[in-house]
């Protein structure tokens, strides 16, 4: 860091103009993102349901529905009335769109199946032509055509709700930027104490945000990426630019207000937090790279855009921030209402703070276990917690396409996917009709399926659709699923497929690579931080601390969403939390919790190298964070929580997790039980094993701060 300030100093302006168009080079990519990103990846492939809906597919032709249409005759009209219009709009879906004809209760044998009992409802059921992607775009064309004028219509299927679920992501990411934005910039003038230092964050966050968000579109030209990438990396892009642009230009006022010359600050600036902010950065990726173990494609674009996200800040935060800094020097003052506005700020921080810490050292124990039987009452309810997918109920209550699914499941079990199973013998020959007439039976059996009907037998084994009493994807209809694969039937091996199948082998793929991930993430966070504290035992705890932040907020969000607290205030759907959201959370929280770990200790250590003992270390390092730390959380706080007005149920998660996990790390955590507990450990702290006792390396501090130290 020490060379690249160099550089940063001597040409500041073309190290700003290379990282300003570099930045906006990857933001060209970002031209026609929205319709590129992917709808899908919730399925685990070369999972059984895969398999089986796979074949199937080969041999009878599709069999989850891409679209249902639910219509409704007007009063004073019957079915036979308005078929000759459903038929009509039917006619007009051009045929290229479509994998095989359009089954409907006028046109099908099965349409008594495709009518409702009172004979005021009936369907029609399209299978469309092409990939996930291609059905889900092609889908506003045949929803024109579907939708008749005079007739009630509801739309449901598997691309009704994908382009539902997209669309409201979309509009969620507008609506969160421009509530966010806004809201950092009033914050970071107050931190500031001025409008230039405020505006630099800003600045890098929106810079980072462009650049990820046109990684992202040149990766989706390759892979799948979802459409859940782009509010990732709106979410992570702004606010962890934000935050390192609030590490670095709080250290860069510092040195001034120190006495050091504006070549000095950008030079201190650099070694200091740049180092610390690259560090940072560099775990964050780690954690995020745990989210390839997963075969599922949307976690692994979710990891992609994560990457990019904190890449682009992090670039963006150690060149051309610098710059600027080396640019305006002590002009980055300007435009505050108080010169010093924020040296007041800074000294009534540390005043409060060094109480708060002072506190904390005076009985470290008792803080200790106080605070971890705080986390521990908070996780208490992740012991029962369920785990599921997105499914209708992602969307809020009383809108179109949920609400067809829900008269679907209650009055149409045979349009919905259901359950597809085939049947073979053990040995893999054809099924005798005995068996199948067996098979039946059973299958019809089981509590949950409405009806089970043969499709025929093909290539030595027979299929079967099963009706399921609940929509596709909810727990209700996971659990029949579950119920049918428990069948033992004598000399008949059965598989099952179907849209609830898939949901749980998804999840069961999750929970089967969780471990794995978690262990990457660990194994790399405590590598690379016993490298940088040149300890054993503060990685150990920076780990530790990690999970328990990870639990405590697990625990709230399994309170709220899977129990049902306060669902009715916060408008949310109850039900399992979304396996995929909650690799997710676990990852950002991961990340962030050592990343503000990071920044503490780093002070900490510098202190502690400087000559300062363990009390003296937790003290200065403590005092000198926790308002940047407080800061920057509570700035991620307003950025992640715009999602929170979302009516979709995994942003609501996503954003109301991210708000408890910061919360609880910033202030529980972070303030509290990690100086405590590096109080207790004492002269543990610094252990390494074959390291021989020396004579501390004094590191130079502010001025202005060592004085106030003293």
């Amino acid at each position: 860091m020490a060379g690249w300030s160099r550089v940063v100093v001597a040409r500041p302006k073309t190290v700003l103009v290379v990282a300003v168009l570099f930045a906006l080079a990857c933001g060209l990519f970002a031209a026609g993102l929205p319709q590129r990103v992917s709808s899908g990846g919730f399925v685990a492939p070369r999972s059984e349901a895969a398999d089986v809906d796979g074949w199937v597919k080969q041999q009878l032709g599709p069999q989850n529905p891409d679209v249902i249409a639910v219509y409704t005759a007007p009063p004073g009209q019957t079915l036979t009335d308005i078929g000759p219009r459903v038929q009509e709009a039917v006619g007009r879906i051009d045929p290229s769109l479509l994998a095989k004809p359009v089954e409907t209760y006028w046109n099908s044998p099965r349409s008594p199946y495709l009518r409702s009992s009172d004979g005021r409802q009936a369907v029609a059921v399209l299978f469309a032509a092409g990939d996930d992607n291609q059905r889900v775009a092609e889908y506003p064309k045949i929803a024109e055509a579907l939708r008749i004028p005079g007739i009630d219509t509801k739309l449901t299927g598997f691309s009704a709700l994908a382009d539902t679920i997209s669309n409201q992501s979309r509009k969620d990411l507008v609506v969160a930027e421009s509530i966010s934005i806004p809201l950092t910039a009033i914050v970071l003038v107050l931190v500031f104490g001025g409008v230039v230092a405020a505006a630099l964050p800003v600045l890098i966050g929106t810079l980072s945000v462009v650049g990820a968000l046109g990684a992202v579109g040149l990766l989706s030209r390759f892979t799948e990426v979802s459409v859940f990438a782009m509010n990732v990396v709106s979410l992570l892009g702004l606010g962890l630019a934000i935050d390192y642009g609030l590490f670095l230009v709080g250290r860069f006022r510092e040195e001034l207000a120190s006495g050091a010359s504006t070549e000095e600050a950008v030079a201190r600036t650099l070694a200091t937090a740049g180092r610390t902010v690259l560090f940072s950065a560099l775990l964050l990726v780690c954690a995020f790279a745990g989210t390839f173990v997963f075969p599922l494609a949307v976690l692994r674009s979710l990891g992609f855009g994560a990457i990019a996200a904190v890449g682009l800040a992090a670039f963006l935060s150690v060149t051309a921030l610098p710059a600027i800094l080396a640019l305006l020097g002590p002009r980055i003052s300007k435009w505050s209402w108080r010169a010093d506005a924020f040296d007041r700020s800074e000294e009534r921080a540390q005043r409060f703070w060094g109480r708060v810490v002072t506190a904390v050292m005076r009985r470290p124990a008792l803080v200790a276990i106080g605070v971890g039987a705080i986390l521990l009452v908070l996780a208490t309810p992740l012991t029962g917690v369920r785990l599921g997918d997105i499914d209708h109920t992602a969307l809020p209550a009383g809108n179109e396409t949920r609400v067809a699914v829900e008269e679907l499941a209650a009055n149409f079990p045979a349009a919905n996917s259901g359950a597809t199973i085939v049947v073979r013998e053990t040995d893999g020959s054809a099924p005798t009709s005995a068996a199948v007439s067996t098979a039946l039976r059973e299958i019809s059996a089981v509590p949950g399926v409405r009806q089970a009907l043969g499709l025929g037998t093909h290539d030595n084994a027979a299929v079967i659709h099963a009706a399921l009493a609940a929509p596709d994807r909810s727990p209700q209809a996971q659990d029949i699923v579950k119920d049918l694969r428990g069948l033992h039937l004598d000399g008949l091996d059965l598989r099952i497929g179907g849209e609830s199948a898939n949901t749980v082998d998804s999840v069961a793929a999750v929970m089967d690579r969780l471990p794995l991930m978690i262990v990457v993430m660990v194994a790399v966070t405590l590598l690379m931080l016993a490298v940088a504290f040149r300890s054993i035992v503060l990685p150990i705890k920076a780990v530790l601390m990690a999970f328990f932040s990870l639990a405590a907020t697990f625990g709230v969000l399994t309170w709220i969403f899977d129990q049902g607290h306060l669902a009715g205030i916060l408008h949310i759907s109850v039900g399992p939390l979304s396996a995929g959201m909650m690799v997710l959370i676990i990852a950002v929280v991961f990340g962030l919790s050592t990343d503000y770990e990071v920044f503490l200790l780093s002070r900490m250590v510098e202190a502690h190298d400087a000559g300062a003992n363990t009390e003296e270390s937790v003290r200065i390092g403590t005092v000198r964070t926790a308002r940047v730390i407080t800061a920057a959380a509570t700035l991620l706080v307003l950025i992640t929580g715009a999602f929170t007005i979302s009516p979709l149920t995994p942003m609501r998660f996503l954003g109301l997790g991210m708000v408890i996990a910061l919360i609880i790390d910033a202030t529980l955590v972070r303030m509290l039980l990690v100086p405590a507990l590096v109080k207790l450990m004492g002269p543990a702290n610094w252990w390494t094993p074959g390291r021989k006792s020396a004579a501390p390396q004094p590191i130079p501090e502010p001025a202005a701060l060592a004085q106030s130290d003293r």
